[in-house]
C-alpha cells in the first residue's frame, strides 16, 4: 500500500458538507483507506480573488491505486459534487488534489507530484503539517521550512473539525 496526501477545498455551496462528502467517497472507494483528516482551515482565495473564501483540509490515505488511478477517482468525486472548470483558480464546489504520493516524483501534463503549488500555499501546508509536523518533500526538505517563508503573506485560520464527530468551531 502507498501513502498519499490529498488536499481538499471548497468555496461554493455548503463547503463543509462538500469536504465531508469527499472524505466519505474516499472511505467508500475500493483500494483506499482514510488514515487521517486535518482540521478545516479558512482562507481567502489566491490568484483569482473575487470569489468567496475557501474551506480547506488534507486527507491522508493508504491506497493500492496508482497515482493516475487516484487522480481519476478524485476528478470523478469533484464532478459528482458539481465541479465545473470555468477558469483556472476560479470558484469551485470541490477541489481534490494529490499533494504527495509516497516519495514519488511525477511530471506529466495532467499530473505533477509533489503538487507544484504545495510549497506556496499556506492553506495546504497548515492542515498538512497539523497531521504530520515532520513531513518532507521527496528530496527530504522539511515542509515546515516553506511554511515559515509564506506564513506572513497569506491569511489562514483554523475553522474547526471536518469530521462529523468533531466540534465545528465556525
Amino acid at each position: 500500500m502507498s501513502k498519499a496526501y490529498v488536499g481538499i477545498g471548497s468555496n461554493l455551496g455548503d463547503r463543509l458538507t462538500n469536504l465531508r462528502g469527499c472524505i466519505s467517497e474516499l472511505e467508500e472507494s475500493d483500494g483506499i483507506q482514510v488514515v487521517a483528516v486535518s482540521s478545516a482551515f479558512m482562507s481567502k482565495a489566491v490568484g483569482v480573488t473575487d470569489q468567496p473564501d475557501f474551506l480547506n483540509g488534507v486527507v491522508v490515505i493508504e491506497t493500492d491505486r496508482s497515482p493516475g488511478e487516484l487522480l481519476k477517482l478524485l476528478q470523478e468525486i469533484e464532478r459528482k459534487y458539481g465541479r465545473k472548470r470555468y477558469r483556472r483558480w476560479g470558484p469551485r464546489t470541490l477541489d481534490a488534489d494529490i499533494l504527495l504520493y509516497d516519495n514519488a516524483r511525477i511530471d506529466e501534463p495532467d499530473l505533477q507530484i509533489p503538487h507544484p503549488m504545495l510549497t506556496h500555499r499556506r492553506f495546504v501546508l497548515e492542515p498538512l503539517l497539523e497531521i504530520e509536523p515532520e513531513i518532507s518533500l521527496p528530496d527530504k526538505t522539511p515542509l515546515k521550512e516553506y511554511l515559515g517563508m509564506i506564513a506572513d503573506k497569506q491569511d489562514v485560520w483554523r475553522a474547526g473539525g471536518i469530521r462529523r464527530s468533531e466540534k465545528d468551531e465556525r
